[in-house]
């Protein structure tokens, strides 16, 4: 059996985590979300969110990998027999999500390859995009190179792979962004933007707002799929767990606060102020986007650096999706690490076909009318991701009792927040779970 492996230092612990967290929820989802549901109230809610439920969650998902050292199938197993299910739920949502992930991740590397050629004032039309997922070899070909970047890093292991890479790409990654944010500010037109964008309006808010300030960071803080079992497991005793979870929550919301500086002004000073032209979801990254960085001056730097941007962000979380699979099969079996990377990154390539094939050739084969990609995206982040969470605070909360939680966190230093989280766990995170399960389900329906 190999040595269970391990981050040298809090610090590489804190940038692989927030590494995960960041990615194309924060720079993509987020800011469309945003200008969405209010611009500024949104975003005074996310913040308010992610220091109680998102902190709440992910103490308890850190706490439950370092305690019992192991990834989520076996630690959820440790914990109580009873709840050995919820590991292999909490399992099957990185499998889920990784190959169309990639999928995603592929058209990144396509954009990136557009603004390295100097084809950027061809994709401003309508159609580059549509007609570049609806084909078949291109997609798939740019699937494989991000997955193949993705599974390398993963190869080379937890200290030498994800933690390198991670200390390398999240400080160029808040300096690029910083330097976007600013450059996008002096845009002509963009103060309006700006305005609307951290100035909360509160006749703006409604349920809805909570609603999508809650599914947002469930789905930008990388919680219930098992990631973050996984980090927690290779984390040191005497690193402070606490003071950590702040760390990489500063990380996470820096990115996404910065990524809605970059893309709101900008695209608020392009459309003259509509914040309809934001809410386009997948279209806002690879449509809209392309055309206003075509009608600025120094446009074709600002779209290669932003890609570049993104292209960083997609792949850290690819990476932690991949690390949790891995992780979780070298639990299970005694397989040398470069046989189980070879075999996930086989698997996941072949279950990613479909998705990317979704919008071209199985365009017409749909699952309860989503696209193959939607379907699998609807099932894991609305519906599992929920559940485990949900459950997972049904077993801290009155089952094993926080006491449990808060012995590990105390292992390393106080736990200042403890009667808080104790409120957070046991009360507020399950009616959140139900609230977002209800919605979705509704919002299907």
């Amino acid at each position: 059996m190999e040595k269970k492996s391990s981050f040298s230092s809090r610090i590489g612990f804190v940038l692989a985590a927030a590494g995960s967290a960041v990615g194309l929820g924060n720079i993509w989802r987020f800011p469309y979300l945003a200008a969405k549901y209010g611009g500024g109230i949104f975003l005074l809610v996310y913040l308010i969110l992610a220091v109680t439920f998102g902190f709440a969650l992910m103490v308890t998902e850190i706490s439950i990998g370092r305690k019992t050292g192991k990834s989520v199938i076996d630690a959820y197993k440790l914990i109580d027999g009873r709840f050995s299910f919820l590991g292999y739920l909490a399992a099957l949502v990185p499998i889920i999500i990784f190959p169309y992930y990639c999928v995603i991740g592929g058209w990144v590397v396509k954009f990136l390859t557009v603004y390295i050629t100097g084809q950027e004032h061809e994709a401003t039309s309508p159609e580059y995009f549509g007609n570049f997922i609806g084909s078949t070899a291109e997609p798939i070909i740019c699937l494989a190179v991000f997955l193949f970047i993705t599974a390398l890093v993963v190869l080379l292991g937890v200290e030498k792979g994800i933690e390198k890479v991670s200390k390398f790409l999240m400080p160029v990654l808040i300096c690029m962004s910083i330097g976007t944010a600013a450059y996008s500010l002096l845009l002509d037109g963009a103060v309006e933007g700006l305005v609307y964008y951290v100035k909360p309006n509160f006749s703006l808010f409604s349920i809805k707002t909570v609603i999508a300030a809650m599914g947002q960071l469930f789905y930008s803080m990388s919680l219930a799929m098992g990631i973050m079992v996984t980090y927690g497991s290779y984390m040191q005793k005497n690193d402070d767990l606490e003071k950590s979870v702040r760390n990489i929550e500063i990380f996470d919301t820096s990115i996404a606060f910065l990524s809605g500086m970059m893309i709101i002004p900008a695209v608020f000073a392009f459309s003259g102020g509509d914040p309809e032209a934001l809410q386009k979801g997948p279209t806002l990254m690879f449509v809209t986007l392309p055309n206003v960085f075509v009608s600025m001056n120094g446009g074709h730097i600002f779209g290669l650096v932003f890609f570049i941007l993104v292209l960083f962000a997609a792949l850290t979380s690819a990476i932690s999706l991949m690390e949790t699979i891995v992780s979780i099969i070298a639990d299970r079996f005694k397989i040398k690490r470069p046989v189980i990377c070879l075999a996930v990154m086989l698997f996941s390539f072949l279950i990613a076909i479909p998705s990317s094939l979704g919008y071209g050739v199985l365009a017409d084969f749909t699952i309860f009318k989503m696209q193959i990609l939607d379907f699998f995206d609807f099932i894991s982040n609305n519906i599992m991701m929920p559940i485990v969470a949900l459950l997972t605070a049904v077993l801290i909360g009155f089952v094993v009792k926080p006491k449990y939680i808060s012995d590990e966190v105390e292992v390393s230093g106080k736990f200042k927040s403890k009667k808080m989280y104790n409120v957070i766990i046991k009360y507020i995170v399950p009616v959140c779970m139900v609230i977002i399960l209800v919605s979705s389900i509704l919002g299907y329906v």
